[in-house]
C-alpha cells in the first residue's frame, strides 16, 4: 500500500514538471525559430498568432533556413508532453476503484486518454515538413480522443462520493473548449489564407496552453486527494 502511495506521488509530480518544462522549452523554440509562416515566408522571427506549435517541429523553416535546434527542443518537448498525459491517464484511475460506474468511467476515459498522449509522441515523430499528412492525422486523432477522455472523467469524478466535484467542473470546461477546438480544426477557416492562419494558430495556442493547464490542476488536485487519503 504504501509503495503505491509512493508511486502515485512520484507520478503526479512527473506529470506537473513534465507540462512545466513543455512550457519552458516551447519558449525557448519559439525565440530561436528561423522565421517564416504559412503565408508570409518573409515574416522574421516566431509569430505568436501566426505561427503554430508544429512549425517548430520543422526541419527547416517557411524562411527556407535550416531549423535544427528549434526542431529538436520541439521533439524533446512534445514527447515529454505526450508522456506526462500517459503517466497521468495511467495512475489517474486507482483513485476511482469503490464503485462500479467510477471503475468503468475511468478505465475508459485512460485507454482513451493514453491513446491521445501516444498521437501526441507521434506528433513529435512526423514534422510537419517532412510527413505532412501523418502529422495532421495524428493532430486531429489527439484531439479527438483527449475531449472524450476527459468528459468520461468528468463523469467518473461525479459518481466517485469523496473525489471533490469542484476537479469534474475543471474537465466539463476543458471538454467543452476541446470540441470547439475540433469543430474549428474541421470547419474553421483555411490556414492558408492571411486571416484563418491568425484564427487557427491563436485558436491552437488557447486550447494548448488551456490543456496544459486543465492537467496541472488535475495532478496538483489528485496529488491532494492522495495525501488525503493516505492519512485516512
Amino acid at each position: 500500500m504504501m509503495e503505491r502511495q509512493r508511486i502515485l506521488s512520484v507520478v503526479f509530480s512527473i506529470v506537473i514538471a513534465g507540462y512545466l518544462v513543455f512550457v519552458a522549452l516551447t519558449l525557448a523554440a519559439m525565440l530561436l525559430y528561423p522565421g517564416g509562416t504559412l503565408t508570409d515566408k518573409s515574416t522574421p522571427g516566431y509569430s505568436f498568432f501566426q505561427n503554430f506549435f508544429s512549425d517548430l517541429g520543422r526541419t527547416e523553416s517557411y524562411a527556407g533556413r535550416p531549423s535544427p535546434i528549434p526542431a529538436v527542443i520541439f521533439f524533446i518537448a512534445l514527447t515529454m508532453a505526450g508522456n506526462s498525459l500517459v503517466f497521468f491517464f495511467a495512475a489517474f484511475p486507482w483513485f476511482f476503484t469503490r464503485t462500479l460506474p467510477g471503475r468503468m468511467f475511468s478505465l475508459a476515459g485512460s485507454i482513451l486518454g493514453i491513446l491521445s498522449g501516444l498521437c501526441f509522441i507521434g506528433i513529435a515523430f512526423a514534422p510537419a515538413n517532412l510527413a505532412l499528412t501523418v502529422h495532421k492525422q495524428l493532430v486531429l486523432w489527439a484531439f479527438r480522443l483527449f475531449p472524450a477522455a476527459v468528459l468520461l472523467y468528468a463523469i467518473a469524478i461525479l459518481r466517485e462520493p469523496d473525489y471533490p466535484k469542484r476537479f469534474a467542473l475543471v474537465f466539463i470546461a476543458f471538454g467543452v473548449l476541446l470540441v470547439l477546438y475540433i469543430l474549428l480544426l474541421e470547419f474553421g477557416p483555411d490556414a492558408r489564407t492571411p486571416d484563418g492562419m491568425v484564427i487557427q494558430a491563436t485558436g491552437q495556442k488557447i486550447i494548448v496552453y488551456a490543456s496544459i493547464l486543465s492537467i496541472l490542476i488535475q495532478a496538483f488536485g489528485a496529488r491532494q486527494a492522495h495525501r488525503i487519503r493516505s492519512q485516512a
